[in-house]
């Protein structure tokens, strides 16, 4: 079973959650932990290659951005409530940061 790694401020932002939301993000993760696929996402590919979306639909829509690709862990990028049809750019662009700065350190500890 993979660790999940928080990146930024994710999982403090998720302890802010109602417990459904984080029972229902925790159940998910765990899922992705296992080598499973959560039960409701989608391809985040706009943040980066193998970034997935898990959607917890709650009292508010909840989105919790990860990758899994890598052997080592879960990196869980970016979680956020989700208000309109369309995913905001700032929380496009703070997940694609965090990807970014995930990937360079990856680079330079091999």
């Amino acid at each position: 079973m993979k660790d999940i790694i928080w990146l930024g401020t994710t999982h403090q932002d998720i302890k802010c959650y109602p417990s459904e939301a984080k029972q229902d993000i925790g159940y998910n993760l765990d899922r992705v932990q296992r080598g499973l696929e959560p039960c409701d996402w989608k391809p985040m590919n706009s943040v980066g290659l193998g970034v997935k979306e898990i959607r917890i639909h709650s009292d508010n829509e909840y989105r919790v951005l990860y990758v899994a690709k890598f052997e080592e862990a879960v990196y869980v990028l970016h979680s956020f409530v989700k208000k309109t049809q369309q995913t905001p750019t700032k929380d496009i662009a703070l997940a694609k940061k965090r990807y970014a700065e995930l990937l360079s350190l990856r680079r330079t500890e091999s």
